[in-house]
């Protein structure tokens, strides 16, 4: 699948992975900041964004996906970043083809499976439950989430896979369909032989449990070079939460580790 993507700056090649909902407009602001050193690949994965919509979705198609992307833009060795839904495929990738990768960046997940969690269903049940057909306007998409999704952040985070088809329509840049019917396949753990061992970094929010104290022993028998950082008040968002301090440890980790 040729996936849409977003290019910046020269130097040694790294690919960041948006999570689940996102889309690569996320991390525009980390991949300009990295511009100055690296070349910076952000694509929206299948059924988000700009990428094409199919009703396969899950993590081998996600993988064979930045595979072809590797290959088609003949990238050696990229320093793959992914966050949540981002990081179980770029952990997926690297213990299969680590020789492919220079190092791993995973951004608030662990390899465990994780039970189906009621909040990412709210969110695809609210945006199933929009009319676009009554909506002229992106405030009007607003209104009708407002009472299903209270949370300011949360709506704007869904907001800006709004876009207008043509000038009487609007629609879900997301396929919402294709996410909902697939999203048991993406809590399933990461169950592979073989491990990584390579650099890579575990960077986790303090007020997130997406990566506990017991999942770190089981990352670095996977992971054996393993780092985990934290950062105290962050939640699963990391480095929208706090990131001045995430681009620190991140620019660090791509110096020196």
């Amino acid at each position: 699948m040729k996936l849409f993507f977003r290019v910046y700056g020269q130097g040694p090649p790294v690919i960041i992975l948006h999570g689940l909902f996102g889309l690569s407009d996320n991390w525009v602001t980390i991949g300009k900041r990295l511009a100055g050193s690296y070349t910076v690949y952000i694509p929206d994965l299948r059924n988000h964004g700009r990428s094409p919509h199919s009703p396969v979705f899950d993590f081998p198609s996600l993988e064979d996906d930045l595979l072809e992307f590797i290959e088609t833009h003949d990238l050696e060795k990229p320093v793959i970043i992914g966050h949540s839904l981002g990081g179980k495929t770029a952990m997926f990738f690297a213990l299969h083809r680590p020789d492919l990768v220079s190092k791993l960046v995973i951004v608030d997940i662990s390899l465990r499976r994780y039970p189906h969690n009621a909040e990412h269903q709210s969110l695809i049940n609210a945006m199933l439950h929009v009319d676009m057909g009554a909506a002229s306007s992106r405030s009007d998409v607003e209104r009708q989430l407002e009472p299903l999704v209270r949370s300011p952040k949360l709506r704007l985070f869904l907001m800006k896979s709004v876009y207008r088809i043509d000038a009487n329509r609007l629609g879900w840049r997301l396929n919402v369909k294709a996410i909902n019917e697939n999203l048991h396949a993406i809590f399933e753990g990461v169950d592979i032989h073989g491990t990584y061992a390579g650099p890579a970094l575990f960077i986790r929010g303090g007020l997130s449990a997406y990566i506990s104290d017991a999942d770190i022993e089981v990352i670095r028998k996977k992971f054996p070079a393993a780092v985990v950082r934290t950062i105290p008040m962050a939640t699963h968002w990391v480095h929208a939460d706090a990131p001045g301090e995430f681009y620190d440890i991140l620019s660090g980790f791509l110096v020196n580790g």
